[in-house]
């Protein structure tokens, strides 16, 4: 079993993915940076660690990673400040990657987004273009870093009802956080999936089937 660090610990999809992962025997470091949030995360198996990403080194996140088996990174700035979004779904994320690598920590997961791609089309002026190219940018570098790397990339999130079913083709644009925190969960112990990126929306093909997919 593993011992995952999981940073963004007390985000929606975060504290699924700490529920489904603990209850398969896993162990979760959940990363939180209000500490306010510990008996949560603590209710949903996890082990809360409060430290605030925005304010780590490079030194800091090796110290944080070292010692797990698996780092999952689910950090986000949440809309609002687009400084506070480079902040952290750029910069913070990207120190990570390189922590996990300074730390000898090979297997990372990244939750992304499905459009985090170098033409993801989002203008310039636009409030979203903080998100869509910090996402792309850490994204890219995660697939150069040498790690053991699965880049989780849905479309979309709301709170429906989860299904245990994705795909990627089809007419739907959104996804059950269920979902994804179900896929998170599978990645993490599946060390096939590493090297891929998986971008998803709810669909009608098994998550297990799905991440088998070439």
């Amino acid at each position: 079993m593993s011992n995952v660090i999981l940073f963004g610990g007390h985000g929606k999809v975060a504290l699924l993915a700490t529920r489904i992962l603990t209850g398969r025997g896993h162990s979760v470091t959940s990363v939180i940076r209000n500490p306010d949030q510990q008996d949560e995360v603590r209710a949903h198996g996890g082990e809360p660690r409060v430290a605030d990403v925005q304010e780590q080194s490079l030194t800091d996140f090796a110290d944080l990673i070292r010692g797990h088996d698996a780092v999952v990174w689910s950090a986000g700035a949440g809309g609002g400040s687009a400084d506070r979004t480079w902040a952290i779904d750029r910069d913070a994320a990207v120190l990570s990657v390189q922590g996990a690598a300074q730390a000898g920590v090979d297997r990372y997961v990244m939750v992304s987004w499905s459009g985090s791609t170098l033409d993801h089309g989002i203008p310039q002026d636009q409030d979203f273009f903080a998100y869509a190219q910090s996402k792309m940018i850490a994204d890219a570098v995660l697939r150069d870093s040498g790690l053991q790397w699965t880049v989780v990339a849905p479309s979309t999130l709301t709170d429906d009802e989860p299904t245990g079913s994705v795909d990627w083709d089809g007419s739907a644009t959104q996804v059950p956080r269920g979902d994804v925190a179900h896929v998170v969960a599978d990645v993490v112990e599946d060390p096939s999936t590493a090297g891929r990126t998986f971008r998803f929306n709810g669909g009608g093909t098994a998550i297990a089937e799905f991440l088998q997919q070439r």
